[in-house]
């Protein structure tokens, strides 16, 4: 069982422990996805404060909901908030991408709280789309929310499982896309063009909520929205590379970092200042 509910910690001070932990990650010398990890912790806060049922699996119930982290490079960020939650011990995230730890790269099912690895990019969505439509088949009810990074919409099968949610009617599924506009090469649009991403997902049949991604009401209402039945939703989110840590925002050398004792030390006094 959780030792801290989710319930008892409000999205803000989760968010604000996401960035705090996803910093002090951040001294790994084999660098971490600071800017990636930091623009979805809003997000994340949000989810495991106030909409996800029991994300873990750890009560008896298959009538669950069911997190993919599609953009696994961000893997930072999804310990950060399983160890808030009291998932995995808090003392673990010292061990982030050292060998034999449990905390890789990317994330692996091995770990509680990661029902699907998701070390290569672009597979999220079908991962998610086949936890929605398996649940609605054995009467359960499943919902699955998937996180997309805007970079991986470039490859991989997540359009060909866009299309197929759309079709197979699968309202109980959920993308998320974290528009943070960057990915390792440079600015996604320079890499290749994205938009325009309403209406791209609005011609596959989805119902398009584009949010502010660091704005919690918006995030809230978002996910709270009542299901339109036989759509597929899928969130837009705005957001900023590496949010709350000053000189790498929305920059390119945010994508993987190492921080030293002085740059963490700022990031974190800047974060408390902030409060956010």
């Amino acid at each position: 069982m959780l030792t801290q509910s989710p319930a008892r910690i409000t999205a803000r001070q989760l968010a604000l422990d996401i960035r705090r932990k996803v910093i002090e990650m951040s001294a790994s010398p084999n660098g971490v996805h600071i800017g990636g990890s930091l623009s979805i912790a809003d997000l994340l806060a949000v989810l495991y404060a106030e909409v996800l049922r029991d994300p873990a699996g750890q009560g008896p119930s298959q009538d669950r909901d069911h997190l993919i982290l599609s953009k696994g490079q961000a893997s930072a960020a999804l310990y950060a908030v399983l160890a808030a939650t009291g998932v995995i011990p808090e003392a673990e995230l010292a061990t982030y991408a050292e060998e034999h730890s449990r905390l890789g790269g990317h994330p692996m099912k091995r770990l509680p709280g990661v029902d699907f690895s998701t070390g290569a990019l672009g597979h999220g969505l079908p991962l998610g789309l086949g936890v929605a439509l398996a649940g609605r088949r054995c009467g359960h009810d499943k919902r699955a929310f998937v996180i997309l990074g805007d970079g991986e919409l470039q490859e991989g099968s997540n359009w060909e499982a866009a299309m197929a949610a759309a079709h197979h009617g699968a309202d109980n599924l959920t993308a998320i896309v974290d528009r943070n506009g960057w990915q390792i090469s440079g600015r996604t649009d320079d890499c290749m063009s994205l938009e325009p991403l309403t209406d791209k997902w609005a011609g596959f049949g989805w119902r398009v909520l584009p949010v502010d991604g660091h704005d919690h009401d918006q995030i809230r209402a978002a996910l709270n929205a009542p299901v339109e039945p036989g759509r597929p939703t899928v969130v837009l989110a705005r957001t900023i590379k590496a949010r709350g840590v000053p000189g790498l925002e929305n920059t390119k050398r945010s994508h993987s970092a190492t921080l030293d004792a002085d740059a963490r030390s700022r990031a974190l006094a800047e974060l408390e200042g902030a409060g956010a």
